[in-house]
């Protein structure tokens, strides 16, 4: 994939590929089980916006192949190889994949990013009849009482002038985003994971407005922080449960239309077979 097809897009997280691939949960799963069973084959998943592949290797296991992109190449290129996951640079409304494809398309903590209506566009025209669309996010970790009012503090007072303004979609659970197809109830899921502080740390420093706040601030907010929500964990050693509760917005596909003069060549032919 040329730069120039990928060029222009909303990049957040090239100059922090290392640390996205270290410190980036993965995703439990069972929500790779989920939509698998939703799915009208397995044939065929589309991961887009995959990043360093956090939910890629997970769809490899109930997928007989996983396309996986991201307009990105340092992200892509901290992905983990998996034999049934194909990497690709694509930007979401133009994937370059055939048409009709995917029995899943899936955008895991992404899709607010996107040119939703092209990329909606491009789920119609690669997704199979039938198939299922799922957005995914997840907003600030959960530990406990202390520790997240620390994290609360930092991401909503210290934080708040440098998220961009695409942020308000995670903090809603997407539900205001427009999504356009037949919907279907998600089940309750999250994140667990069990982390010391020095994980907890790296990731919160993977934040897009972390990163602004420390071009613009240098990096003693961010150590001031640290300072005090290491006060709340406790000793460095400690692992503690950390989680992320899982927001969903999961559709299916229509079949697609016959055009109108299919449509009305089989319609003659319905009535020219009813006398034979």
């Amino acid at each position: 994939m040329t730069a120039a097809r990928t060029k222009g897009f909303k990049d957040h997280f090239s100059a922090l590929a290392d640390a996205y691939s270290a410190h980036r949960p993965s995703y439990p799963r069972a929500l790779a089980a989920w939509l698998a069973k939703l799915s009208p084959a397995r044939d065929l998943a589309w991961d887009c916006g995959c990043g360093s592949g956090q939910l890629s290797a997970l769809l490899a296991g109930f997928f007989d192949c996983v396309i996986a992109t991201d307009a990105s190449a340092e992200q892509l290129s901290r992905a983990a190889a998996h034999p049934k996951v194909r990497y690709r640079q694509a930007r979401a409304e133009a994937s370059g994949l055939p048409i009709g494809c995917a029995d899943l398309i899936v955008a895991a903590q992404a899709a607010h990013w996107f040119d939703l209506p092209g990329f909606y566009s491009e789920v119609r025209r690669v997704g199979k009849p039938g198939g299922v669309v799922a957005l995914i996010t997840y907003g600030a970790p959960r530990v406990n009482a202390r520790v997240d009012e620390a994290v609360a503090r930092f991401y909503h007072e210290t934080l708040q002038p440098y998220w961009p303004a695409e942020r308000r979609h995670v903090e809603d659970g997407y539900r205001s985003l427009p999504f356009p197809f037949e919907e279907i109830t998600a089940p309750c899921l999250a994140i667990r994971l069990k982390w010391r502080l020095a994980e907890l740390l790296g990731y919160i420093d993977t934040w897009s407005a972390t990163a602004r706040l420390e071009k613009a601030c240098g990096r003693d907010p961010i150590l001031e922080f640290h300072q005090t929500v290491g006060h709340a964990w406790g000793p460095v050693s400690t692992a503690r449960v950390v989680h992320w509760p899982l927001a969903m917005r999961v559709g299916r596909l229509r079949p697609r239309r016959l055009p109108s003069a299919s449509a009305s060549g089989l319609a003659r032919r319905r009535r020219t077979n009813r006398f034979v």
